[in-house]
């Protein structure tokens, strides 16, 4: 028991479901990790997969799992003036990052990489909450018709 002395022990259980709006933001901020290693490996001559499993049925009709790749498009674009400008998306629609701006604009891939980086820590930080929320909106439309 001297062991367990050294830990500080409490009473406490895991709660049984995540909020919408911190799910929301563990996605987005999932799919911003995925611009930044994107560009990293753009940066770097690279290319860069993502893994996800897909259930498809034999001939003989049982299912199996198989792994594919996902294909991660790039959310930045060179503008009409030459620079590159970075969109941030849910789903298929654009966060506004500040009334009518939807893009960041940036001079270089290094900077497009902390571009990134910043907005990962604004979204993880909860600052893109209300945007975030009228994309949800906006996305969950789009299925009801």
């Amino acid at each position: 028991m001297s062991a367990l002395t050294s830990l500080k022990l409490t009473a406490s259980k895991k709660p049984s479901s995540v909020p919408p709006i911190l799910h929301r933001r563990n996605k987005l901020s999932t799919k911003i990790w995925e611009q930044i290693q994107l560009a990293n490996a753009q940066k770097a001559g690279d290319t860069f997969t993502v893994k996800k499993f897909k259930t498809v049925k034999d001939v003989d009709g049982s299912s199996k799992s198989i792994e594919m790749q996902k294909r991660v498009r790039p959310w930045w674009f060179v503008s009409s003036e030459g620079k590159v400008c970075v969109n941030v998306r849910y789903g298929a629609k654009l966060i506004e990052l500040a009334k009518g701006k939807t893009a960041v604009e940036v001079a270089t891939a290094e900077d497009l990489i902390k571009t990134l980086e910043v907005i990962k820590a604004a979204v993880e930080a909860g600052e893109l909450d209300g945007q975030i929320e009228q994309a949800s909106g906006a996305v969950r439309a789009g299925f009801g018709r």
